[in-house]
């Protein structure tokens, strides 16, 4: 991905405050250039004494002109500046649309520092490529132009020692400070997505890197990331003042070429002596719009090193197998018919999920999650799926709502296959816990009510109830990331959020991990109460409870190892068998060290 490609839609549809620009600028620089010349002429001819009407004529064009550049000046950054916000506003709404669809597994490849870094800087440094890349080689090359047509009339050895001055500063003093730049090309945005990064981890985790008296190395890494990029950032300034002196000296070099080349031809009879503070001031004037030249290079660099860091972040994503997932979010964005809603899929029913031949594994990862994994859940039906760690349950839930796409095999809601389904319609309709369920800084009725903003107090006080939360209140408030909540209450506010639900489906996973037995219980029967005629698919370590399930799944290493009813596994006396016994003997060793 190129800035070119990232600009050349945008820009087409900002076209009309381009060409406006455009026209202002080189209006701009032309009435800059000949308000000089009549000034520089006008100088020279009061030498001579000439008629009172001369002189009136000269200085009204000069104010004339003054106003003209001024009014052309005003356009050209009124129009410029609009079409660079508006080409700004486009980018960031493209690449969130972009971006979207490849959450969350982007977010477990990606340092979410990093991935601030390109969503906030990388962006923001596309802003100047109009501004500062494309837009001033032609305003330089159509004002030189102009002026070097202009002092044709006069010489044409005075407008050829122009064209040297535009070749050298509009193609030369960029050349040199690029070649200069080459060197630290993208370093300073690395540097600055190193220490976005590095800031993000260290805020995130400070409560555990103070526990475990590690917070001094992070800091120190930290100030050593702050002075890498303290140190970049210096070398290109250096670059760039390296290059704005060089386009001075090339300008007072023509300008000095102009005046020796001028006295020669007065000298030489070739050109009338009044002419030359005229040219000498025209010289001087015109090297003014080359000056953004000098910066260009820079500019360029680090448009060209954003857009590509834009442009991986896509690459990556789509490498991890979120490209179907990406295809079908552009899908639903833009209106297609191709994708089915998932509530167009007996809306009101319970939904049957079945999983055909399903493998997965992550991108960087050769171990597959899962292998083979053939399973169905009937509708209506409440299924628990268990295992040891890392087992792959957690990735089953995972692919069921979309947030990867399986490797191999086929996944279908109430036989619809999920990659005809839309990802948000689906999310919609189901009542989802996981892990690590994010809060919201505010009340709890703000975190409660993300899925339906009018329900009222008595209805969440009733919910709070059931989750064995019923001294908190719904005005009571809830800090950044639910700080100020035990693991146990994250975990019940966010049964909470899914009771409160109308969805048919239900995926939960490990919703009751940090609650001791006996709340652990109440909650359960809770949700298997309002999931009565619902399908249920719950992910959990524990073993307790799972009588009033239809059927329980084993999972081990990526494959089901067994699946049954509660009392048919404990007659097989298989791997769910010895399970339950070691957490038998768990409870009984920790009922004795209790007593």
């Amino acid at each position: 991905m190129t800035e070119r490609s990232l600009f050349a839609r945008a820009m087409l549809k900002e076209r009309k405050d381009i060409l406006l620009s455009i026209l202002g600028g080189f209006l701009a620089g032309i009435a800059g250039v000949v308000l000089f010349s009549a000034s520089g002429y006008l100088i020279a001819k009061t030498v001579f004494v000439p008629p009172l009407y001369t002189l009136i004529l000269l200085t009204s064009l000069v104010k004339l002109l003054g106003l003209a550049r001024a009014a052309s000046r005003y356009g050209e950054r009124l129009f410029s500046h609009r079409a660079t916000f508006s080409l700004l506003s486009r980018l960031r709404t493209d690449f969130f649309a972009r971006l979207v669809p490849l959450a969350p597994g982007i977010l477990t490849r990606t340092r979410s520092g990093d991935l601030l870094a390109r969503i906030v800087g990388d962006i923001e440094s596309l802003q100047f490529y109009f501004l500062r890349v494309a837009y001033p080689p032609i305003i330089v090359v159509s004002v030189f132009l102009a002026t070097m047509l202009f002092a044709s009339f006069f010489s044409i050895w005075i407008a050829l020692l122009l064209v040297l001055g535009m070749l050298l500063t509009a193609f030369a003093v960029p050349a040199f400070v690029r070649i200069g730049q080459r060197r630290t090309d993208g370093r300073v945005r690395r540097r600055r997505a190193d220490l976005s990064a590095e800031t993000t981890e260290l805020l995130r985790g400070f409560v555990d890197l103070k526990v475990y008296g590690r917070l001094k190395q992070r800091e120190q890494d930290l100030l050593a990331a702050s002075g890498e990029l303290t140190e970049a950032q210096q070398s290109d300034a250096l670059h760039l003042l390296r290059g704005q002196s060089l386009h001075a000296f090339v300008t007072f070099f023509v300008s000095w070429g102009v005046l020796v080349l001028g006295a020669f031809l007065i000298a030489d009879g070739q050109m009338a002596g009044v002419f030359l503070a005229m040219l000498i001031m025209a010289s001087m004037t015109v090297f003014d719009e080359s000056a953004a030249m000098a910066t260009l290079p820079a500019y360029k660099r680090d448009s060209a090193f954003a857009a590509r860091r834009l442009g991986e972040t896509f690459a990556d994503g789509e490498a991890d197998g979120a490209a179907g997932a990406n295809a079908i979010g552009e899908a639903s964005a833009e209106g297609s018919s191709g994708a089915v809603p998932a509530a167009a899929h007996k809306r009101g029913a319970a939904v049957a999920v079945e999983l055909d031949g399903v493998g997965f594994r992550y991108a960087e990862d050769w171990r597959p999650v899962l292998s083979g994994v053939t399973l169905r859940f009937d509708a209506g039906s409440k299924t628990a799926i268990i295992g040891p760690s890392g087992s792959g349950k957690t990735s089953i839930l995972e692919l069921i709502l979309k947030l990867h796409a399986p490797t191999e095999g086929e996944i279908s809601l109430n036989g619809a296959p999920l990659g005809d389904l839309d990802a948000e319609d689906l999310w919609r309709e189901a009542n989802v816990v996981l892990q690590a369920g994010h809060f919201f800084r505010g009340t709890i009725r703000d975190n409660l009510l993300l899925a339906d903003e009018s329900i009222g107090d008595d209805e969440l006080r009733r919910v709070l109830a059931q989750v064995d939360l019923p001294d908190k209140r719904p005005e009571d408030p809830v800090l950044e990331k639910g700080e100020n909540l035990s693991d146990g209450e994250k975990q019940r506010l966010a049964v909470a959020r899914a009771l409160l639900k109308n969805g048919r489906l239900w995926l939960l996973d490990e919703p009751t991990s940090a609650l001791d037995y006996v709340t652990e219980r109440r909650v359960i029967e809770a949700l298997l109460d309002r999931a009565e005629g619902d399908t249920l698919i719950m992910v959990c370590h524990r073993l307790a409870g799972l009588e009033r399930m239809d059927r329980i799944v084993v999972v081990d290493r990526g494959s089901v190892v067994e699946s049954g009813t509660y009392a048919e596994l404990m007659r097989s006396e298989g791997y769910f068998y010895a399970m339950k016994q070691i957490e038998r003997q768990m409870i009984g060793s920790t009922d004795d060290l209790a007593g």
